[in-house]
């Protein structure tokens, strides 16, 4: 055997052995794989049982009549918002020191005054041509007078047709005629006089400004924007579904109490209080909510120290809904998912469900499902299953930091 046969041998017998190594290894590793899962320990379940009870904290619940709060957002929207204007042409010659954006005036406070040469001038014109008229009116009656006196003499001799022409009739009528027109000149001239001085509708602060001394203005144009101080009112968007719990006013009763807060404007704690005035009769096109009208006197705090009200500034509004009548209030966070209540019965836990009635921000209103008296666990439970031992920490404890449902009578929390 040459040489590059013996080479050719050796090399193939070394890869028969690299071969027959590698199944050993499978082999073994099979074997390993089956021994072990055949030799696996196997859980077993034990049922056991809680012998230890939770320790719990409870409230007793009694079923009243309770006012729902409706929490919404308002914006503050003025009550009385005009546009001032002239109604004569004419240039301003004064105005009002407190004729100035921000401005506070009263009503009937002069604003502003035009140029009344002209309307003086014509209303002297208007007053001569009257007092002529009037004195042409005194000239034919006392010809009225003697046509009455020659009458007599020929009464027998003048129809019924000639008689008005005799005792100068039309004559008299067509003067009082001219008398009456003067008149109505005069009252003309004297308005426009009297509106040459510009003064305020009512009670008023100034928004914006347009013109000064020297400006000339004529009807149409804009002098000032002018809101009413006396009343505010806040437009609130709230749900269509809770507008059934918001009173509005009839002939026999005011509309819902309503509390106002800003707390990035108004001190900490500070309050303003408004009434529900009406309903605005649509929906936000994109929010679908509807909008109601809270009427808020004094907004400007002129006569008590209540905080100010900005036009357009965003409010948290609180509405006082009507009562509720004969349900249980929950905090919120004691109706579990799927509208359940934890009762503490027997020293057993008991999953009860329950109807609510209406939710606001803080509190669930349930009509349905609990009586009074239940027992309603507050503490927050690892297990929660049907018939787990509990018991209470102390009987019927309430804890301070937690809010109370129950009440002495009405609508009062």
């Amino acid at each position: 055997m040459n040489e590059p046969q013996r080479a050719r041998r050796w090399r193939w017998l070394g890869v028969l052995a690299t071969m027959i190594v590698c199944v050993g290894i499978f082999t073994a590793a099979g074997a390993a794989i089956l021994v072990i899962n055949r030799t696996e320990p196997t859980a077993q379940q034990i049922n056991a049982t809680r012998k230890s009870s939770a320790l719990v904290e409870t409230m007793i619940v009694r079923r009243d009549n309770y006012s729902p709060k409706l929490s919404v957002l308002g914006t503050v929207l003025p009550a009385r918002d005009i546009i001032l204007g002239p109604r004569i042409s004419g240039e301003v010659t004064e105005i009002s020191d407190s004729f100035v954006p921000g401005g506070m005036v009263g009503k009937g406070k002069m604003l502003l005054k035009i140029d009344a040469a002209d309307f003086e001038n014509q209303l002297s014109i208007r007053v001569s041509e009257l007092e002529q008229r009037v004195a042409s009116l005194k000239i034919e009656q006392g010809r009225q007078s003697l046509a009455k006196k020659e009458l007599k003499l020929l009464e027998s001799t003048i129809d019924d047709a000639n008689r008005d022409l005799v005792l100068r009739g039309p004559q008299i009528a067509s003067i009082r005629a001219e008398v009456s027109a003067s008149k109505a000149a005069v009252e003309r001239a004297q308005l426009d006089l009297d509106r040459a001085t510009i003064v305020a509708p009512f009670d008023a602060q100034i928004i914006t400004q347009s013109v000064n001394v020297g400006s000339q203005v004529s009807p149409g144009d804009e002098l000032a924007r002018l809101v009413g101080t006396n009343q505010y009112w806040v437009s609130a968007a709230l749900p269509v579904r809770s507008l059934q719990w918001v009173q509005f006013p009839k002939p026999s009763e005011t509309g819902s109490t309503v509390i106002l807060r800003n707390s990035d404007a108004w001190p900490l704690g500070a309050e303003r209080i408004g009434r529900v005035t009406r309903m605005i009769g649509t929906v936000d096109d994109r929010t679908r909510l509807a909008r109601v009208l809270v009427e808020v006197d004094d907004p400007l705090g002129r006569q008590t120290n209540a905080p100010p009200m900005i036009l357009q500034s965003l409010l948290q509004v609180e509405i006082e809904g009507r009562a509720i009548e004969n349900v249980v209030r929950l905090p919120r966070e004691y109706v579990h998912g799927e509208d359940t209540v934890w009762v503490l019965k027997d020293d057993k836990l008991e999953i009860r469900d329950c109807q609510v009635v209406f939710r606001d921000a803080a509190f669930a209103y349930i009509n349905e499902g609990l009586d009074n008296d239940d027992e309603i666990v507050i503490t927050t439970l690892a297990t929660v299953a049907e018939g787990v031992g509990l018991k209470r920490i102390a009987d019927q404890v309430k804890p301070e930091s937690e809010p109370t449902i129950e009440t002495l009578s009405g609508d009062e929390p």
